[in-house]
């Protein structure tokens, strides 16, 4: 059975304390947008009846209730102040990368972290978290629960889960919009690799639903720098048997230059469904980078 200490260690643990701060006002601004109620007077979540005395409104009346006891009562109301957010964790083949040398981690691993991190966090604020895990479709869906003891959940399927096969983001999103009953927050974590087309549809599909969207996408260094000398064999990490004997001095230019704009579309179409694209490297420590983006966060107000 995974615990906490699996995935972070006390450093770890440390770092994430001083984020605390920085995640709770920068999830009271989610919340702010999420919760909105469209009634006026009214919150979103029933809280109890209250006996009807002169000068309440008629239309607050439970009706069923008199019905019942041939007594008038008052629904009241109070508003939801927790989050709800679920973390969407890519586990296709690409995400296994980790470049081969000593020390280096894989997108996976990293993201694993990522995760573990960010359900430590919001659990430890009294938010909702859950856990989608997907490849060539949905794996695994973990509703949010905001207890504390939710996060061994979250960590065994964590733990368990490996990378392979193929995806299609766009697919397995819009498979995805009729599990989620009630709109949160989505943290999408991924290298965002297929059809930009698809995958930003998908984004509009979870926004039409009034979803808060993140998109943390993931990179190895090798994948921004292409920093390969001499014939390299390059094999398909989705695909069996798929290999190639290249030099990479004469892919770079065409490489860098496919990178450059499959990045300018994604970070247009993001900025265009009003999605925080907020991209981490996996030489970079989680946390620091987390860190920074909540502060820009914040300071955006």
């Amino acid at each position: 059975m995974a615990h906490v200490s699996d995935f972070l260690t006390p450093s770890d643990l440390q770092r994430i304390s001083n984020l605390q701060v920085f995640a709770r006002q920068v999830v009271e601004g989610f919340t702010t947008g999420l919760h909105r109620s469209p009634h006026k007077g009214f919150s979103v979540e029933f809280k109890q009846h209250r006996q009807y005395v002169p000068g309440d409104e008629i239309r607050h009346i439970d009706w069923r209730v008199f019905a019942r006891s041939d007594r008038y009562y008052i629904r009241e109301y109070e508003e939801e102040t927790n989050l709800r957010a679920t973390i969407i964790l890519d586990r296709s083949g690409s995400m296994d990368y980790g470049g081969g040398k000593l020390g280096q981690v894989s997108k996976f691993e990293y993201a694993t972290k990522l995760a573990a991190c960010l359900s430590y966090l919001m659990l430890q604020q009294s938010d909702g978290v859950g856990l989608v895990t997907f490849d060539t479709q949905i794996r695994r869906y973990i509703p949010p629960r905001s207890r504390v003891s939710h996060v061994r959940t979250i960590l065994n399927e964590l733990e368990n889960g490996k990378p392979g096969g193929e995806t299609e983001l766009g697919k397995v999103f819009h498979d995805l919009v009729p599990k989620l009953h009630r709109r949160g927050l989505l943290i999408i974590i991924s290298d965002c690799f297929g059809e930009v087309s698809n995958f930003l549809k998908a984004l509009a599909h979870f926004r039409h639903a009034r979803h808060e969207i993140l998109v943390f996408q993931i990179w190895h260094p090798d994948e921004l720098n292409f920093q390969f000398k001499g014939w390299t064999q390059f094999e398909c990490m989705e695909r069996d048997g798929v290999k190639h004997l290249l030099d990479p001095a004469v892919l770079r230019q065409a490489y860098l230059a496919n990178l450059e704009k499959f990045r300018t579309d994604l970070t247009r179409g993001c900025r265009k469904h009003k999605v925080d694209l907020v991209p981490f490297t996996t030489d970079e420590p989680y946390a620091n980078a987390l860190a920074a983006y909540l502060s820009r966060r914040l300071a955006r107000g």
